[in-house]
């Protein structure tokens, strides 16, 4: 490996372990519906990271799931979202949160916005650019995004299954 290579490994590293001591982490499993020119369903987990409750940040990993042309289609999905609320003070007007973020999959990539309530049911929309030529099972794979998504902490999950 080169010095340049190296180095961006290291910086990557220490930004990585500093990040840690500066958020808190929650971790989620998401479950939502998708459409992207027609209707799938979603699976997944995300990270939640937080300074304050003002500004959050979620990635998260999935899988979009439905019958493409009468074939199953499975499309594994990767997605970040920032999520903004300025109100200082105020408890109840953290209820709501504006959200921004995109998602790629291996057949499309889509910038979104929308809103989520209390941060755990998102509904986004968006625009989606086609990757690759064939699309999904034949059916392309751009135009008009829009999620619904539950998003459930663990612990919250671990508290109802007892």
């Amino acid at each position: 490996m080169n010095f340049k290579y190296r180095f961006f490994l290291l910086v990557l590293l220490f930004l990585g372990v500093s990040a840690k001591s500066q958020f808190t982490m929650h971790k989620l499993v998401s479950v939502g519906y998708v459409y992207q020119n027609q209707s799938f369903g979603e699976i997944g987990g995300k990270l939640l990271f937080l300074n304050n409750d003002d500004v959050l940040y979620r990635i998260g990993a999935s899988a979009v799931m439905g019958s493409v042309n009468s074939q199953l289609g499975i499309m594994p999905k990767i997605q970040g979202d920032v999520l903004l609320n300025f109100e200082k003070g105020v408890d109840l007007y953290h209820s709501y949160y504006f959200l921004a973020g995109a998602e790629a999959t291996t057949k499309y990539i889509a910038p979104k916005v929308g809103f989520s309530l209390f941060g755990l049911m998102d509904l986004a929309a968006g625009y989606a650019f086609s990757l690759g030529g064939n699309g999904l099972n034949g059916k392309e794979m751009n135009g008009f995004n829009l999620n619904f998504t539950l998003n459930m902490p663990i612990p919250m999950l671990q508290d109802y299954l007892k």
